[in-house]
């Protein structure tokens, strides 16, 4: 199995790490042509409308597009699930592929970053999992379609940080930067399963 993590920006090196843990092949990619034989892609954290900046350069927006319509699996974490949302109230490049609102930088700045254990939906809830919320956004709402994975404490409020809707997964906070690989497993799950 070969799962691609976009490397135009952020921090892509950590999730290939996790992927390695896991022993998968992980390869990064820049440039269309680098998307050729890839069972998966993970879209990374960093600063959304850089990525999307850059992929347009890169023309790289139709073929992501075209990757998630073909089946493949595409996972975005907090800067990656702004650029896979539909909407983010904000004039900036999008895939527009999950039925999903963001709220970007909902939590604050990033002295506002904070930590906190998750019930993950399908998990083993015994073992919450520890996530790493960074300058992140948040689903403000969601599809009929869309499946609510994890939610977290915010204002008073249980908001929603992790959903998916078919091959298409998204998480508000880090996993790459915690030593729990559940939801890197779940994601090649996704892609041994395949969505056609």
């Amino acid at each position: 199995m070969r799962i691609g993590v976009l490397a135009l920006q952020g921090a892509f090196a950590e999730h290939a790490q996790a992927l390695k843990r896991l022993g998968v092949d992980a390869c990064e990619v820049r440039l269309p042509h680098d998307l050729e034989g890839l069972d998966g892609l993970i879209i990374p954290g960093g600063e959304s409308t850089t990525i999307g900046k850059l992929a347009v350069e890169y023309d790289l927006i139709e073929p992501l597009q075209e990757m998630a319509r073909s089946g493949k699996p595409l996972w975005g974490t907090c800067a990656g699930m702004i650029f896979m949302a539909k909407d983010v109230g904000h004039d900036q490049p999008l895939l527009g592929l999950i039925d999903i609102v963001v709220e970007r930088n909902a939590f604050g700045r990033q002295v506002d970053s904070f930590e906190a254990d998750l019930e993950v939906k399908s998990f083993d809830n015994a073992h919450p999992f520890h996530a790493i919320f960074i300058r992140a956004p948040l689903i403000k709402s969601v599809g009929d379609k869309v499946n609510v994975l994890a939610r977290v404490e915010h204002r008073g409020e249980r908001v929603i940080v992790a959903a998916q809707q078919d091959n298409l997964l998204v998480t508000s906070f880090h996993p790459e930067l915690s030593r729990d690989d559940r939801l890197h497993q779940h994601f090649l799950q996704m892609a041994q399963k395949g969505y056609t």
